[in-house]
């Protein structure tokens, strides 16, 4: 039986909104809370001190905002998966998010079960978008007319690249994907380097929202 408990830091510069996220996660029996940041430069200590395995940020803080705490963790080789929190209104900045790395998105107003999916999700090594955000960011994507720009990307993957870029946008990691299509896990990491080169993205998080903003389906 496996005893392992999902640590993790909440980082938020609203007490109750810190406070009420404990509460949910202790009702868990997989999740204990191992620490409680009130703005960005805590979270930067706080990481080091007790290296959490999630890391639950708000987006928006006192003396150092999300989005630089966020970059500051991937600077110093913080190996916490980190989820941020957002708003509706916040899409200026999940486009920079995007860009660093965090490894999942859910929006505040997300019922509990969104949350602990996504917590238990990154900790396996998958990334987690809110399909209610991913929404947001196709809307988004399609107002900027750039839907053209990306479909010579998407035509330039083999038919093995597409399938396997759709299976990263479900979650699955290399393993999962080496399962499903019966080939070596080598194979997927070769076929996933490729499809991080031919559509310009530098993670699977980002991968994943190319797939959801072109609509991108299963062959």
């Amino acid at each position: 039986m496996n005893d392992r408990r999902i640590s993790v830091l909440i980082a938020d510069d609203h007490s109750l909104m810190r406070e009420g996220l404990k509460q949910i996660l202790e009702l868990e029996p997989d999740i204990k809370v191992i620490s409680l940041s009130a703005n960005g430069e805590e979270v930067i200590k706080d990481a080091q001190r007790y290296k959490p395995d999630v890391i639950l940020m708000d987006i928006n803080m006192p003396k150092m905002s999300g989005l630089d705490a966020l970059r500051r963790l991937k600077d110093i080789g913080i190996d916490s998966k980190i989820i941020m929190l957002t708003i509706h209104d916040s899409r200026e900045y999940l486009y920079e998010t995007i860009r660093i790395g965090a490894n999942g998105y859910v929006l505040k107003d997300a019922d509990s079960d969104t949350l602990l999916k996504a917590i238990r999700d990154v900790d396996e090594g998958k990334s987690y978008i809110q399909p209610s955000l991913s929404e947001l960011l196709v809307k988004d994507f399609n107002s900027r007319g750039e839907r053209s720009k990306e479909s010579a990307l998407i035509e330039s993957l083999t038919k093995r690249e597409y399938e396997v870029l759709t299976l990263i946008a479900e979650g699955m990691n290399n393993r999962e994907i080496a399962e499903k299509l019966f080939i070596s896990e080598k194979t997927v990491k070769n076929h996933v380097s490729n499809i991080f080169k031919k559509i310009d993205v530098a993670d699977r998080v980002q991968a994943a929202i190319f797939t959801f903003r072109n609509n991108i389906k299963k062959i």
